[in-house]
């Protein structure tokens, strides 16, 4: 497996249908797989191999496989932040829709994004973790070490 748990050598839709398998929804594969593929806006890339694809491209076919699952839990690294402005604004849309349903584990450099989508933080500086009931506070204490 390459970065973020895609093949390489496998193309977006092979990817997809390997994912898909492996959280049990053979039975669903056609409409997954046309959500992943509509979501992802990758055109004709989608039965190109992975490895041809952009950090963008790569980004937005994991992006569209999390939203093609229900999971109690999802865990985000700058997951809004790929492709044009109208990919990230419907993928915005989207992770938004989808945090309102389950919990969210979210690292990001955007203040605005934390904020839209955390209410506490967990702040890790010199290997420990400090919990913030407040994602305020946390941003608070962080800007006040950093700019020190």
């Amino acid at each position: 497996m390459g970065a973020g748990g895609l093949e390489g050598t496998l193309t977006g839709k092979q990817n997809a249908k390997f994912v898909c398998r492996a959280h049990g929804h053979q039975n669903e594969l056609t409409d997954r797989l046309a959500f992943i593929q509509d979501f992802a806006e990758l055109g004709d890339a989608f039965n190109a191999p992975v490895r041809t694809y952009s950090s963008g491209m790569r980004s937005r076919l994991q992006f569209a496989l999390s939203l093609a699952f229900n999971f109690d839990v999802y865990i985000s690294d700058e997951v809004t932040s790929a492709g044009d402005a109208r990919f990230r604004k419907k993928a915005h849309d989207a992770f938004k829709n989808m945090a309102n349903r389950a919990s969210v584990i979210m690292v990001s450099h955007d203040e605005t994004t934390l904020k839209q989508f955390c209410q506490s933080a967990i702040w890790i500086d010199g290997g420990r973790a400090h919990w913030f009931d407040k994602i305020d506070d946390a941003l608070k204490v962080y800007k006040d070490k950093i700019l020190s």
